[in-house]
């Protein structure tokens, strides 16, 4: 990669308000090859710190290095690197001088994207049967928490304000073929996906001051606002956005970009409102993504787990009938429960009665893929879920109802199946829940 760092070229608009910049140089990146279980760097890469003055690599001795994050106090980064060709990729910890580096995860599965967690923990993405998936670790000694538990590949790219893990995956949940912003607790709890108006390709979502998620859309960018259940376009130039949008002190934006798919992606800063994008980093040869800054920012919430040491978890839904999609009045007879077997079949867990509010209360398996469906009388499909999701060990989730949206308030009311049993319909596949036959 020592080739390609010379033909760099940098602009000189660096001003005394600009903080040390990080990013990734790259002969090839390819942005989605993760939804696959592919690598996005096929040809190496490099991360390279930029100050007004100099451009060198963060780490030496590296064969390989990529995906920076820098610590809430702005003194340490961590990064995905590979020591020799042969390895895996592996989550490295370093400090922004470039001093003290130290691996973090061990194994040989390939261990990718870190970001910084509150209270000295870290979540990446681990490569497992061929698919990536999330977990939490402590920088110190402990075990790996898993995130996620659907079939696709999950890839991070943020931490919240709010303390929860912003990632990217498969769009229908899990399963599809293009890429959808979502967003789960530390403790892999509350998956929800982050906007329910899934269309065009969404991917590498950041957060910026105001809260609102910015993204790579289309040939553009869009954003997600407190104020609307839909994505909104921002007015930026068109082209293609390598996500990973960084706002800056000044309120500019740095994001990598290219005119199209046959140009190497470049680092660039804009101001919103501005109709022209200023190329601050290109080379030749490969590609300038991941901008990163290195400077102190707040900590985000810290996200106590609520899961309880249990084998199973319990699902309420308040209300079926809440939904963007349309039921007529007490159509809905039954939910039918679906998951995914060791060998990857599709296989019906049972049934349960839906009751005439639309409320149901379901004790499922946990940490595994599931699958609702709701049936009429006649046991004919009304809806069915596209994608998949999850319940963690002991977690108890509440929905206010089927496919509501995260803006939806539930009802001032007692759920008519609580009324009825306070007892969970068995869908965990236990001989007591078989001779019951549900409820």
């Amino acid at each position: 990669m020592a080739a390609l760092a010379v033909i760099a070229r940098v602009s000189a608009s660096s001003t005394p308000e600009s903080p040390p910049l990080l990013f990734t140089m790259a002969k090839k990146y390819e942005a989605q090859a993760w939804l696959r279980g592919g690598e996005r760097f096929p040809r190496g890469a490099q991360v390279v710190v930029e100050t007004r003055t100099q451009r060198h690599l963060l780490v030496s001795g590296f064969e390989a290095t990529a995906d920076p994050a820098v610590s809430f106090d702005g003194s340490r980064v961590v990064f995905a690197g590979k020591k020799k060709s042969g390895d895996s990729w592996q989550v490295y910890e370093v400090g922004v001088d470039g001093e003290g580096v130290r691996r973090v995860t061990s194994g040989k599965e390939d261990c990718v994207r870190p970001f910084y967690l509150p209270e000295g923990r870290i979540v990446y993405a681990k490569k497992i049967e061929g698919q990536f998936v999330i977990e939490a670790m402590s920088l110190g000694v402990g075990a790996a928490t898993r995130l996620t538990y659907w079939p696709g590949s999950s890839l991070p790219t943020d931490v919240l304000h709010d303390g929860r893990v912003l990632f990217e995956s498969a769009f229908p949940s899990g399963s599809g073929a293009t890429s959808e912003l979502y967003a789960v607790y530390t403790d892999g709890s509350g998956v929800e996906s982050y906007r329910c108006d899934h269309g065009r390709p969404r991917s590498g979502g950041r957060q910026v001051s105001s809260g609102d998620i910015v993204f790579a859309s289309g040939r553009g960018l869009g954003r997600f606002t407190s104020a609307r259940a839909q994505e909104v376009a921002v007015a930026a130039p068109r082209g293609e956005y390598a996500g990973d949008v960084v706002e800056m002190p000044s309120g500019e934006w740095l994001a990598a970009w290219r005119s199209d798919a046959n140009k190497p992606f470049q680092l660039t800063r804009w101001k919103p409102g501005s109709s022209r994008l200023q190329t601050i980093a290109e080379g030749n040869e490969g590609d300038f993504v991941q901008p990163v800054i290195v400077a102190a920012r707040a900590v985000p919430k810290r996200h106590p787990s609520g899961l309880h040491d249990w084998g199973y978890a319990n699902l309420l839904c308040l209300n079926a009938y809440t939904s963007k999609l349309k039921f007529a009045g007490e159509s809905i007879e039954s939910v039918r429960l679906r998951t995914l077997d060791g060998s990857g079949a599709d296989r019906v867990l049972g049934t349960a009665r839906v009751e005439k509010d639309g409320s149901f209360y379901l004790r499922t398996p946990a940490d595994q893929p599931l699958k609702i469906e709701l049936l009429d009388r006649t046991g004919k499909t009304l809806q069915a879920e596209q994608g998949w999701f999850w319940l963690r060990r002991g977690e108890q989730r509440i929905c206010v109802g089927c496919h509501a949206g995260p803006e939806t308030a539930p009802e001032n009311a007692v759920p008519a199946v609580l009324l009825r049993s306070i007892v969970p319909a068995d869908m965990t596949g236990s001989p007591a829940a078989a001779s019951k036959g549900g409820q």
